[in-house]
């Protein structure tokens, strides 16, 4: 009887240091940063299917739609919680001129889409077809403007179309083509990546040619403007620098831009989207963690430059980059989205939500059939990614109130390298309403978290979610059952203002506690 009593309390206590380095402290009294719902945006580029064939399939086509627009993507979309679209690129963005895409569909000029596949871009898809998908979506709209190639006058032009209710030319143009009204678009980007495709400038030369564009870029009626600078590529921190410095930072711009992709082995060889090894998954998982990095140090950069936290920080591209899918156009950039992806933009996420007092806006790139895209579609077929269930997932942080963790966490080891298991976020809701979403980043070993919500004497378990597969490279795919997707979960033992949480392997978890 003894040595039962001793092997039970041997159990106890090992079960009780397996969980200790594995604790989630939430501190529900002190949060006051807001989670922005546009944290959670999307960015649609002219570049392969993400327009053409992906929302966009025109009127007299066999695929329902609503003006040209396909519905199963605006559903799912919706369904997701889209807050906010980015368009049109991107590299693409700097070589578009947008008076070739309105007016009659007949008389739009053609042009070559140098950057993406060589392609003929017949510009069917414009200003008028872009406003029509955020109007179905329930999304806002994000303009990127062409500071590379094109000119102040076109990009003054192009805010007066969308924006002016004054009577001018502009605004006849915009009545002449259907639309009265102005729409009254709020955010701007002042070029894309001028540090590269955008002109390869400096950033000082940048910096003031931003400024010259700002300063033609007008406010009309009650409409303001919020104007996102070019920011840094990566770990470019003279970039940042530079534009805090000289860039007259929450005058002539309100936000500035980051761009980081994941990718698990560098430009010339990115791996496969499906068909990879334990060594390029935790690679991948490293590297996606270096965001972490990245926003610390260029918000101390912004910090100094902007004590007064006027400028926000938007990482309005980011997400993994893989190699293409096997007998597609390279230039389309079309690839799977396995439980990898999932996992990848969790962390993500999490990372963003953690800076939220600086971080407003994020674009995942891209939404439609390009790089780690929401949805896939083939013909009349569509398939929502395991990504897309991660975005529907976390729509319970958007405007949520972030609350303050502490997270002790054991490591996910491999080859003598090491990163933490656990990536976690915990918000409040204006209904009183806690989520938590606790990713476990450990492919191989299930994890148990105790969680301790200060500030509350008694919590209730509502409900739970989970994203998980057999394998991390499972994924879904047309005509196939779908392998990734949200299920109910309930492992959780609640005690009090605790409870215990047994996450499996290479999984994502959302508790919603009262």
């Amino acid at each position: 009887m003894k040595s039962k009593e001793l092997l039970s309390g041997i159990f106890i206590l090992s079960v009780f240091f397996s969980t200790a380095q594995n604790k989630i402290v939430v501190n529900t009294d002190l949060g006051h940063e807001k989670i922005s719902k546009h944290i959670y945006g999307h960015f649609s580029e002219h570049l392969g299917n993400c327009i053409y064939g992906g929302y966009w399939v025109g009127e007299d086509s066999e695929i329902p739609n609503i003006n040209g627009i396909r519905n199963d993507v605006v559903d799912a979309l919706r369904e997701m919680g889209i807050p906010n679209l980015r368009w049109p690129g991107g590299c693409f963005a700097d070589e578009y001129h947008w008076m070739d895409g309105i007016g009659s569909a007949q008389q739009r000029p053609t042009m070559i889409n140098t950057h993406w596949g060589g392609v003929t871009e017949d510009n069917s898809f414009g200003t008028h077809e872009f406003m029509e998908l955020c109007n179905q979506l329930g999304a806002e709209p994000v303009i990127c403007g062409n500071l590379g190639s094109g000119t102040v006058q076109e990009m003054s032009q192009w805010v007066e179309y969308l924006n002016s209710g004054n009577i001018s030319p502009m605004t006849d143009l915009r009545k002449s083509n259907g639309r009265d009204e102005p729409w009254g678009v709020k955010y701007w980007n002042l070029g894309n990546e001028n540090w590269g495709c955008g002109g390869n400038m400096t950033p000082e030369y940048y910096a003031n040619e931003m400024r010259r564009y700002s300063t033609y870029t007008k406010n009309y009626g009650e409409n303001r403007l919020f104007r996102i600078a070019c920011g840094p590529n990566g770990a470019d921190y003279n970039w940042m620098e530079v534009l805090m410095r000289n860039g007259n930072p929450g005058r002539s711009f309100q936000g500035i831009s980051l761009h980081y992709y994941t990718i698990a082995h560098d430009w010339s060889h990115k791996g496969s989207a499906t068909d990879f090894n334990e060594s390029e998954y935790f690679m991948t998982m490293s590297k996606t963690l270096f965001m972490d990095e990245l926003l610390e140090k260029h918000i101390n950069i912004m910090d100094r430059y902007d004590p007064d936290n006027k400028v926000g920080l938007f990482v309005d591209e980011w997400g993994n980059w893989h190699d293409v899918e096997p007998g597609t156009n390279p230039g389309f950039l079309y690839q799977q989205n396995t439980l990898r992806d999932a996992m990848v933009a969790a962390v993500n996420l999490d990372l963003f939500n953690k800076y939220s007092r600086r971080v407003k806006m994020a674009n995942i790139a891209q939404t439609v059939n390009v790089l780690q895209a929401m949805i896939l579609t083939r013909g009349d077929k569509m398939v929502k990614t395991p990504s897309y269930y991660v975005f529907k997932m976390y729509k319970v942080h958007h405007d949520a109130t972030l609350l303050p963790t502490d997270v002790e966490s054991e490591t996910y080891e491999f080859e003598n390298k090491s990163i933490p298991a656990v990536s976690t976020t915990a918000s409040k809701s204006d209904d009183g309403k806690i989520h938590l979403t606790i990713s476990n980043l450990n492919p191989n070993k299930a994890v148990s978290i105790s969680c301790e919500l200060r500030g509350m004497e008694m919590i209730n378990f509502e409900k739970g979610e989970i994203i998980t597969a057999d394998e991390v490279n499972a994924f879904n795919d047309f005509g196939k059952a779908e392998q990734v997707m949200l299920k109910s979960f309930a492992d959780v033992n609640v005690s009090g203002n605790s409870l215990q949480v047994n996450l499996p392997s290479k999984s994502i978890v959302m508790l919603e506690l009262n």
